[in-house]
């Protein structure tokens, strides 16, 4: 029985795949989920939010001030994240010329960018009653200012292309070699002495923080997932029209949507 049902998963898998690369499919496809990802950002947003700022115990050296961290942390994970993410995407289109990932990996730059400019705002606005200034020249925030820029430059390259697609393969080669720095990023507070304390929460082993702390931690983080899944979908949405709309299903949508006088 197992011998005939993995080909059958196998096959459906590829299936989905090929569908997932067709623009009139993943045009659809995105805007069924969308509606369930904003609900489900909005639900975990809240209940986060409530249990860091209203739950969660105050903390013994840093008081209510830390309670930043629930937007911070999962912004900086965010910002990580969607390099990581953005990378991946413009590998598969650098490589099997994807049309598709050329469009989600342009798309979640700016995505990125913004995640990463509300890491450095929250990292200041915490880092002034802590270490006493606005900014230091510390080799946390120095790699996460360096990301914000790789960010744009991403931005800026695929943009500076009349031909969108030469210029999303163009980013995409930045955005590859720019790959380097995430373990900067998340390895400086090991590599080097900086005033950002070591990692408290562990995907694997024992975290370093209470769970009153954790709990609503994660469930921001989740929030912020069901954020990126949420506007990345519509950012390739309104982009595969703009690539597409030469052709018969994007000229259905156009019409579809026009205004009737």
């Amino acid at each position: 029985m197992n011998a005939h049902s993995s080909p059958t998963l196998w096959n459906r898998l590829v299936l989905w795949y090929h569908q997932m690369g067709s623009p009139p499919y993943f045009y659809a496809f995105a805007g069924r989920w969308r509606p369930w990802f904003i609900a489900a950002t909005l639900i975990t947003a809240v209940i986060g939010l409530y249990g860091g700022l209203l739950l969660a115990p105050a903390d013994y050296q840093q008081g209510d001030a830390y309670r930043i961290i629930f937007i911070h942390v999962p912004c900086a994970w965010m910002s990580l994240f969607t390099y990581a993410f953005m990378a991946g995407c413009g590998l598969v289109g650098l490589v099997w010329r994807v049309k598709l990932a050329e469009i989600l990996a342009m798309e979640s730059a700016p995505i990125g960018a913004a995640f990463t400019f509300v890491t450095l705002v929250t990292g200041s606005l915490w880092g002034k009653p802590m270490w006493g200034a606005w900014w230091t020249w510390d080799a946390r925030l120095t790699s996460e200012l360096v990301l914000l820029f790789l960010y744009l430059g991403v931005i800026g390259l695929y943009h500076a292309f009349e031909d969108t697609r030469q210029g999303a393969r163009a980013a995409a080669f930045l955005a590859l070699i720019g790959v380097v720095n995430l373990p900067i990023v998340h390895y400086s507070v090991v590599w080097w002495n900086t005033l950002h304390q070591g990692t408290t929460v562990r995907l694997f082993g024992p975290s370093r923080i209470t769970w009153s702390m954790l709990w609503p931690l994660l469930t921001m983080a989740l929030s912020t997932h069901l954020y990126l899944g949420w506007s990345l979908l519509g950012r390739a949405r309104v982009a595969l029209l703009e690539l597409e709309g030469g052709k018969d299903w994007a000229r259905a949508i156009a019409l579809k949507d026009a205004p009737h006088g």
